[in-house]
């Protein structure tokens, strides 16, 4: 069965989990990537269209000090990540925000830098946020090494070994990004300025991207630099091993907020991948490929569970269920009778009623993963264009608004605002690094400085002004006298439109761990092996088991 228009499908709505049901913190932190994650739309892309990936140049030294650049011709333009390795000292090395020197920096530059553009790159980008791009390039990144496991690689390939695969298997990435910019931060690109390519319609094409050729760097330098030391008896990576490793990621609350910000795109991430589910329940029957190939991605994920470990309480119990529930999940397809009408629902009814959250979002991915042909084209629905839905209807009824507020933010009026716990964080952008934070609003000043983040509290005061106005009374009225609800009255005129803007949950409560927000939205980056270091960040995994450069025509995700 295929299905070529973009558009969900009316037929198949009854399969389709609510908002109430989707848009739960608990929920989100449970997400799991799909085939309908950025990194797996651009690697199709990249597959599909036959780009073409080199490195023309590559100037680093025996210390591992330089610069490389790695081309990119796909489409109508090429692109080219300049990489930056430096000799980092290792009481330099940290992965906070407010580092200032890192073992790698990079930037995607749009088109194929000149001498003069890489003299000028060399001159700013590893000063990061310190120095000065242009709206030639396109992301600004920096990494720094997984140090142990590095230094062992080198050690094994510099004298003709491979590498321990339990060493790899237990960090997963050499280097582990700890920012990728892009969207006009520090002068780059806007997005505006490429959105209208096709290679990059998506979200987040440039930086996952640039992540991918980040990973190609990674091997490179430490190939390199066995080769170094081994001279002609170093080997290079076993491509199997290689594989294996991704990019590792530390992502904190800077994160967070934006999938508070930009609603539109949030529903449209989250209707994509709903629309995508109902669509595989919907399907009358199961075809022997498709069970074949759910069985495969099944041992992987079983396997994949195996191997992720983390020492954050939350998430050791969560890896807990999610090990049972694929256990659970393996033991049913063995009486799952492929023959009865949509056996795919009734896999998904059986795992809704039996699994735990953490299992039922990764069924969900695993179901997804044979129906290509019926859920990829929803990859381009998941752009947004949010500057159409910025103007206030003023002509709107209140009776009409008051609606919109009982049906979508129900949950929101259910809270008492008037309890200690309901009200205990603010979120706020600090003046050292412009980085959204999280303060305790009990104990820390500059509550007066607080971001507009917690749209419960905003839902549940603009219902309380309502109540002083009649039915018929334009919202216009509301807002002359109250300009302060403007910011929420747009987003209720949003949420009327988009089901899935909005997450169901108190953000300023004293029991909100941040962390679910961040695993949301790295799922629908790829991410895997999410691993919290506190409430409020984490560590993951990006392009582990893809392809490299090298073998982008060959199998890996897709």
């Amino acid at each position: 069965m295929s299905r070529t228009d973009l558009h969900p499908m009316p037929d198949v709505a009854a399969f389709r989990r609510p908002a109430s049901e989707v848009m739960r913190l608990a929920r989100m932190g449970c997400s799991h990537p799909t085939r309908l994650s950025f990194l797996r739309t651009l690697l199709r892309r990249m597959r599909t269209e036959g780009w073409r990936i080199d490195r023309p140049v590559w100037e680093v030294d025996d210390r591992g000090v330089g610069h490389a650049v790695y081309r990119v011709r796909g489409g109508a333009h090429a692109y080219s990540l300049v990489a930056f390795a430096h000799d980092l000292p290792d009481e330099m090395r940290s992965d906070r925000v407010i580092a200032t020197a890192w073992d790698a920096t990079f930037t995607l530059f749009d088109g194929e830098p000149s001498p003069a553009d890489i003299e000028r790159l060399r001159a700013n980008v590893p000063l990061q946020e310190a120095g000065r791009v242009t709206t030639r390039e396109l992301t600004l990144a920096r990494a720094n090494r997984s140090v142990r496991l590095v230094r062992h690689v080198i050690e094994a390939l510099s004298e003709g070994r491979q590498p321990d695969l339990k060493e790899i298997a237990a960090v997963g990435y050499l280097m582990r990004t700890t920012a990728v910019y892009g969207s006009g931060k520090f002068g780059a690109a806007d997005r505006a300025d490429i959105a209208d390519r096709p290679e990059l319609a998506a979200p987040f094409q440039v930086e996952m991207l640039t992540v991918w050729l980040i990973r190609a760097f990674t091997v490179d330098i430490v190939e390199h630099m066995a080769a170094v030391r081994g001279g002609v008896g170093a080997v290079r990576l076993d491509p199997a091993i290689r594989r294996t490793l991704g990019v590792g990621n530390s992502t904190g609350l800077g994160m967070a907020p934006f999938v508070v910000r930009h609603p539109i795109l949030l529903n449209n991430w989250m209707m994509a991948r709903e629309e995508a589910l109902a669509r595989v329940r919907h399907q009358p029957s199961a075809t022997p490929e498709a069970v074949t190939e759910l069985r495969r991605v099944l041992d992987l994920a079983i396997r994949n569970a195996a191997a992720w470990t983390s020492e954050h309480p939350v998430q050791v119990a969560k890896l807990g269920d999610l090990r049972r529930d694929l256990d659970l999940v393996s033991d049913q397809l063995t009486r799952w009778n492929t023959g009865q009408s949509r056996p795919w629902d009734a896999l998904w009814r059986w795992g809704a009623g039996t699994l735990s959250c953490e299992g039922q979002e990764a069924l969900l991915s695993l179901m997804l993963e044979p129906h290509g042909d019926l859920v990829d084209d929803l990859a381009t629905t998941m752009g947004a264009d949010e500057a159409a839905a910025f103007r206030l209807d003023g002509a709107m009824r209140v009776g009409d608004l008051r609606a919109v507020l009982a049906d979508r933010y129900g949950w929101a009026l259910a809270i008492d605002f008037t309890a200690p716990e309901n009200v205990a964080r603010f979120w706020y952008v600090s003046e050292e690094k412009l980085e959204p934070r999280l303060g305790e609003r009990a104990i820390e000043e500059g509550a007066a400085r607080e971001q507009p983040l917690c749209i419960a509290r905003l839902a549940s005061e603009l219902e309380g002004t309502l109540r002083d106005y009649p039915d018929d009374a334009p919202v216009a009225t509301v807002l002359l006298a109250h300009p302060e609800h403007r910011f929420m009255v747009r987003r209720a005129q949003v949420a009327r439109f988009h089901p899935y803007a909005e997450v169901r949950d108190n953000l300023i409560a004293a029991d909100m761990l941040p962390i679910d927000l961040l695993r949301s939205k790295l799922a629908f980056f790829g991410a895997t092996r999410f691993d919290p270091r506190s409430d409020r960040w984490v560590r993951i995994n990006l392009f582990q088991g893809a392809p490299y450069p090298d073998e982008i025509g060959s199998e890996g995700p897709r």
